[in-house]
C-alpha cells in the first residue's frame, strides 16, 4: 500500500465515525515519538540485505513499521544511526554496522538513513538521528572490526573497562571526533534532529582509566567537576555548530531518568549525576532542545522525578521516554496499566509529549499498548509543539482553498501567498474539518491530517448519507510554529453533487 492510498483509507474512515466531545484526552499539540533500535537489528532490520531481493525486503520492513506509526498518529521518530563505532549510513568516517549487509564495514547496497528520513517525512513523521555517544563496544565487537574500529585508528581516544571499550570524554580529541560525525550527517542529510544517548561515563566509574588524561588535562579541578565538565562543554559545543549551520535541526539526548535523589526519595538508586551527567545544566545553558529521560520505573521513582524535570527545564521540552520493553519482560510483570498511568500523569505535567522504548513493543502489540494508543490516547493527530526560543516567525496562512469532487472522492487544494520571488521554506500543513458550518481550530479532534507536505490532498467518503463539511488549512515551518488558518471552506457532501 502506497503512503497516498494509506492515507485515503484513514481519512476515509474519519470521515465516518461520529466527532468526539471537546473531552477528548489527545491535546493538539505533543511529540509522540518511537525509539527504532537498530542495534542487532532490534526494531529494525530483522534480516541482512545480501541481493536485491534482501534490500526489498529491508526497505518494505521499515515502511511497514512506519505505517504503523502513522496510523496510530505517532509523529516522531529517532532512528538509531551510530551504533558502537559504527554506522547505517556510507560515512568517510566510521564503518557500516554489519546488521544490514551481514559484514562490518559494507554497503547493504542502498543508504539505509537516506531511504530512513524519505520514508518517514512521506508520512509527515519526523526523524531524529539517535547516536550512542562514548561506548564502542566489547573486546570481541572491537576485534571483529579489524582496522576499521577506532580502537585501531584512534587509540589514544580509547579506553577499556570491565571489558568494554569506550571513548574516553576527557581527550580533548574525543568531542571533535563526535561533532566530525555530526557535521557529516546534519551536512549530508535532511534530519530533523540530532539525539545524544550513553552521552555519560560507564556506570561505577570511579575506577575508570582516565587518570593519566585527568592529570594532563584536568588543571587541579575536582575530579567530578572536571568530568562534569568534559561532557557539558561538548553539549555547547555541538550545539553550538548545529545552531550556526541549520538552526532547524534539534539537539537532544536521552540522560538517565532520575537527575538526582529528591527531598521525597532520597534513596534514588543510579542517577544522572552518578554518571557525571548534568542534563539540568544543559538546559539552563539553553544547549538543549529537548530532553527525553529514561523514565523506565514505577511508582515513587517515576512521578516525583517527571516532575524534577518539568521544573528544571528551562522552557525546553521534556519528553519522558516510558519502559514498553518492560510489557516484554517476563522478569518485570508490568501490566498495561503501569504504562498507560504514566501516559495519563505525563499529560497533567506540562511535558511535551511522550516517547517509548522499544518501538517493537508497539509493532508487537505487546499487551495492547499499541491498540490503546491508536484508540484512546493518540486518537487523533497532533501537531508538534513549537519551538519559540529558536524562531518566533509565523508562516502566512495558506490561500485558494477550494473543495471539488473527483468521483467519490473529495480534492481538497490549496496554494500559499506569493512570495516575491524568495525560494519557498519547507512547510508542513494542518487540514482541519468539522461536520458543521464552522470549524474550531484549537481542538484535536478537528484535525483530519498534519504533516503534510503537499497542497493537496484526497479525500475518500461515504456517499450512503448527506453531510456538510468545513475545512481550514494551516502551514507550519520547521520550528513548528503554526500560521493562523485559512478561511473556512463550506462542501454539502451528497450521493449527487448539488
Amino acid at each position: 500500500m502506497n503512503i497516498r492510498h494509506a492515507l485515503l483509507l484513514l481519512l476515509s474512515l474519519a470521515l465516518q465515525c461520529p466527532a468526539a466531545g471537546a473531552d477528548s484526552p489527545s491535546p493538539k499539540r505533543e511529540i509522540r515519538a518511537a525509539w527504532i533500535s537498530t542495534i542487532y537489528g532490534m526494531d529494525w532490520p530483522a534480516q541482512p540485505a545480501r541481493n536485491k531481493a534482501g534490500r526489498q525486503a529491508q526497505q518494505q520492513e521499515l515502511c511497514d513499521k512506519l505505517d504503523l506509526l502513522r496510523q496510530a498518529n505517532f509523529n516522531t521518530v529517532f532512528l538509531q544511526v551510530r551504533l558502537r563505532g559504527d554506522v547505517i549510513y556510507p560515512s568517510a568516517i566510521e564503518p557500516f554496522n554489519r546488521i544490514f549487509s551481514g559484514r562490518h564495514g559494507v554497503s547493504p547496497g542502498y543508504d539505509p538513513l537516506a531511504f530512513a528520513i524519505e520514508e518517514c517525512h512521506k508520512r509527515g513523521l519526523e526523524c531524529h538521528a539517535w547516536f550512542i555517544t562514548y561506548p564502542i563496544g566489547s573486546a570481541a565487537d572491537v576485534r571483529s572490526k579489524g582496522n576499521n574500529s577506532i580502537v585501531r585508528r584512534k587509540p589514544e581516544l580509547c579506553r577499556l573497562y570491565n571489558g568494554e571499550w569506550s571513548l574516553d570524554p576527557g581527550m580533548p580529541g574525543t568531542p571533535e571526533y563526535i561533532l566530525s560525525l555530526v557535521r557529516e550527517i546534519v551536512g549530508n542529510y535532511d534530519v530533523d534532529g540530532i539525539h545524544f544517548d550513553y552521552i555519560r561515563y560507564p556506570e561505577q566509574a570511579e575506577d575508570f582509566p582516565d587518570r593519566a588524561t585527568y592529570l594532563r588535562y584536568g588543571q587541579s579541578k575536582p575530579l567530578r567537576a572536571w568530568r562534569e565538565e568534559n561532557i557539558n562543554r561538548m553539549i555547547a559545543r555541538i550545539y553550538d555548530w548545529v545552531k550556526d549551520h541549520k538552526p532547524w535541526v534539534q539537539v537532544s539526548s536521552s540522560p538517565l531518568g532520575k537527575y538526582s535523589p529528591l527531598a521525597q526519595m532520597p534513596v534514588a538508586g543510579l542517577t544522572a549525576l552518578d554518571v557525571y551527567q548534568d542534563p539540568q545544566q544543559w538546559l539552563k545553558e539553553q544547549k538543549q532542545d529537548m530532553i527525553v529521560p529514561m523514565m523506565y520505573y514505577r511508582g515513587g521513582f517515576f512521578y516525583p522525578f517527571v516532575d524534577n524535570w518539568v521544573g528544571n527545564s528551562n522552557g525546553r521540552h521534556v519528553v519522558p521516554g516510558l519502559a514498553l520493553y518492560q510489557l516484554a519482560s517476563p522478569q518485570a510483570e508490568w501490566t498495561l496499566k503501569d504504562i498507560t498511568a504514566q501516559i495519563d500523569y505525563v499529560r497533567t505535567s506540562q511535558t511535551s509529549g511522550i516517547s517509548f522504548f522499544r518501538a517493537s513493543q508497539l509493532f508487537q502489540n505487546s499487551k495492547g499498548i499499541y491498540t490503546v494508543l491508536k484508540e484512546k490516547y493518540f486518537k487523533y493527530p497532533a501537531l508538534l509543539p513549537p519551538l519559540a526560543w529558536l524562531s518566533r516567525e509565523r508562516p502566512p496562512a495558506p490561500v485558494d482553498v477550494d473543495v471539488s469532487r473527483q468521483g467519490n472522492r473529495l480534492h481538497i487544494t490549496w496554494q500559499m501567498p506569493n512570495n516575491s520571488g524568495q525560494d519557498p521554506e519547507p512547510l508542513r500543513y494542518t487540514v482541519y474539518y468539522s461536520r458543521s458550518n464552522s470549524v474550531n481550530t484549537t481542538l484535536a479532534q478537528n484535525i483530519l491530517a498534519t504533516g503534510l507536505a503537499d497542497t493537496e490532498l484526497y479525500l475518500a467518503f461515504d456517499t450512503e448519507k448527506e453531510q456538510e463539511l468545513t475545512f481550514r488549512i494551516s502551514a507550519s515551518n520547521r520550528y513548528h510554529i503554526e500560521s493562523r488558518p485559512s478561511h473556512e471552506v463550506y462542501y454539502y457532501l451528497s450521493e449527487y453533487e448539488k
